[in-house]
């Protein structure tokens, strides 16, 4: 469940020249230690299969919820589709059967949420019984927060805590908190609060409970402020399922923030990075809505992603033909993505119901093989519609994903050299399974929306280092640049990386990042980087970057009088912007255009653009002369429209004036502090 637009009322408080226009600079930054093992024993140390109720209960499909929204979830129902992973789905992996929101319907004397005994006559702990001994693993779900009718005026006793009472685990002004502001903030100063969420895991556990799904979380799920900063209640919960001494993943949800990574890391086991993949219509899900928006949001995830913690992407639905409301492309791009992010691949779909094609998608073993392997793709470039998306495997090989995200038919290249080698490599098409021989680079026509899943193996499988990869400018200043990229893989280790300006070696860094300085303004320059191993071996050199050194950096405000804003566009104030303003409103026939953004010389420049996007990523289409960029903005899901980010990105520039406009006919834009050249 996420945004809210659908509530039952059992509901517990209640979803290439730019090379890698998006990348965060991460790759030299020690992760962050995980303190989660959640359990006796660690958990998710893979991405989990399953199934979820949320999309059946979300949509408007004829007969499936007969009775009202969120009608389908019933015990009868649950079983029905556990009865279905038991006998097909388990063997290919599928085990974790989630009963989402709507199950409970009420609460016992210590505010312990009990099950809705018009749909779950029998209660929780049968069926997690029943499940457990059919090989499967229960989910449940709770909402952030005290719910409103278990703090009964205060009065409620804590079980296990004696002396705590409701009223001593929340302020005394009974603010609200989660991404419904429909509970009460709880107030981890206190003891009794941290008491009453062990109960609450105990109460879990004791039922059988292997995975809790608690929704709402912010900072996220489109709240942000002190009040909605459940940093706490996530540490909260996550030392108290610990104390049970029950194996159970922790899922947060639904759309987190970003910038609170590090606590999500530490104390679960993987978070919702988006809204609701469901569409809450006549189907289960649409392209559009929002099934496309997770290849640009999930870009500034991908390094927090491994084992104990998953970026979680939200339901699969690509099994049911019709009910899914996707193209048979749609349907295989979407369980493609899904596989080469190894996010939890949980299906939504009517498992009674599996048409023959869903079937096949959902239970091939070699895709989700991609998936258990627990290494995330990450993108070449997202500057256009066709892109190509590749991960590096244990033994050497690569997983190649090739994707068509526009409307019409195109040709999507993977070219060996952008993904770190060169030479004939062995390819395999893991859909088809089928063998493709030995080729030096692949291309493929691709339907609208469509894909295609690779396994490649290069001809040098360790020999020398990887060739550094997608190559990025991180910024520029005053006869500098400032660029980083990939690292370099080497079974030996790798002990620095070779710059090479216009193909002469300057200097030899530590790890993959740059500042290159006093350069002349106005001259344009390629820079190629090698990998050395500790045994001296290089690497072959990355595709060149073109960058020209600005004679600024320059800054041009958003909100500037000059600038030429149309359709809805407008100026608003914004406290964390530049000069406290900022341009607003873009997208559909919004834009706003700079008319003089000046260079000293034609070529290439690293432009840096402040911007603000409080929800979902969002995409810009930059135009400046013939060229048109699209620029995937990461958002920070959680309402704070004066809080700015900053992203650079590579834009080719005549001498003088040159009009540069950000716009997006096709969606909205994020609002812009300003640009610097």
């Amino acid at each position: 469940m996420g945004v809210g637009r659908l509530r039952a009322a059992a509901v517990l408080s209640t979803g290439a020249l730019t090379l890698a226009l998006l990348q965060p600079v991460t790759a030299t930054a020690a992760p962050a230690e995980s303190t989660v093992d959640i359990s006796a024993g660690k958990v998710a140390q893979k991405p989990y299969l399953g199934w979820s109720s949320w999309s059946l209960q979300a949509t408007k499909y004829p007969g499936v919820n007969p009775t009202g929204p969120a009608s389908w979830l019933t015990e009868q129902n649950v079983l029905a589709q556990a009865d279905v992973m038991a006998a097909k789905l388990r063997k290919h992996g599928y085990e974790y059967v989630n009963v989402d929101a709507g199950w409970a319907g009420g609460f016992d004397e210590y505010g312990r949420p009990l099950a809705n005994p018009k749909t779950f006559p029998r209660g929780i702990k049968f069926l997690g019984d029943h499940l457990h001994r059919k090989g499967l693993k229960m989910g449940s779900y709770l909402a952030v927060g005290l719910d409103p009718a278990a703090y009964r005026d205060g009065a409620t006793p804590i079980f296990g805590a004696p002396g705590c009472h409701t009223r001593d685990i929340v302020y005394p002004d009974l603010r609200r908190t989660n991404g419904w502001d429909s509970a009460y903030r709880m107030d981890f100063g206190k003891p009794c609060a941290e008491k009453y969420l062990d109960s609450l895991a105990a109460h879990l556990a004791g039922w059988g409970v292997d995975l809790l799904k608690l929704d709402g979380v912010g900072p996220g799920s489109f709240k942000g402020g002190p009040n909605y900063d459940n940093t706490a209640d996530v540490a909260a919960w996550s030392r108290a399922i610990k104390r049970t001494g029950r194996p159970m993943e922790f899922l947060i949800s639904w759309a987190l923030t970003h910038t609170k990574a590090a606590e999500w890391k530490q104390h679960t086991t993987g978070w919702r990075i988006d809204t609701d993949v469901e569409c809450y219509c006549e189907t289960l899900v649409k392209w559009d809505q929002s099934v496309r928006q997770r290849w640009t949001d999930v870009v500034q995830w991908i390094d927090d992603a491994g084992p104990g913690h998953w970026n979680n992407l939200d339901s699969v639905n690509v099994g049911n033909g019709e009910m899914d409301g996707l193209t048979e492309a749609e349907r295989q791009s979407h369980m493609t993505f899904w596989a080469i992010q190894a996010s939890p691949l949980y299906l939504g779909d009517d498992l009674t119901k599996l048409d023959s094609y869903g079937l096949s998608l959902i239970t091939n073993d070699e895709v989700i093989g991609v998936n258990q392997a627990g290494k995330p793709a990450r993108p070449v470039s997202q500057a256009g519609d066709q892109q190509v998306w590749y991960a590096r495997d244990d033994d050497g090989s690569y997983t190649v994903a090739l994707f068509n995200l526009g409307a019409a038919p195109a040709t999507v290249r993977a070219d060996w050299r952008d993904l770190g080698f060169t030479g004939e490599a062995r390819v395999r098409d893991l859909w088809s399974h089928r063998e493709l021989g030995r080729v030096n680079g692949f291309s493929a026509q691709l339907p609208a929306h469509g894909s295609r899943l690779l396994r490649v193996t290069p001809p040098d499988r360790g020999d020398r280092p990887t060739i550094p990869t997608i190559i990025r400018g991180t910024g520029t200043g005053a006869g500098s640049l400032a660029l980083a990229w990939q690292p370099s893989a080497y079974r030996k280790g790798i002990s620095g990386y070779d710059v090479l300006l216009d193909g002469n070696r300057v200097l030899t860094v530590p790890g993959p990042a740059v500042t290159l300085t006093g350069l002349e303004p106005g001259s344009a320059h390629r820079i190629t980087v090698l990998a050395v191993g500790k045994d001296g071996r290089k690497s072959l050199p990355s595709s060149e970057f073109p960058a020209t050194v600005s004679g600024g950096p320059r800054g041009y405000e958003g909100e500037d009088q000059a600038n030429v804003l149309t359709g809805g566009a407008g100026r608003s104030g914004c406290s964390g912007c530049s000069q406290g303003g900022k341009a607003g409103n873009l997208g559909g026939t919004g834009t706003l255009t700079f008319p003089a953004v000046t260079v000293p010389a034609d070529g290439t420049y690293l432009m840096t653009i402040d911007y603000v996007a409080a929800d979902s990523g969002r995409v810009a289409v930059l135009s400046a002369g013939e060229q048109e960029i699209q620029i995937p903005m990461p958002g920070s899901n959680d309402n704070e429209w004066d809080r700015t980010q900053r992203i650079t990105v590579p834009v080719r520039l005549k001498a003088g004036a040159n009009a540069v406009r950000f716009g997006n006919p096709r969606e909205y834009v994020a609002d812009i502090d300003k640009i610097t050249v």
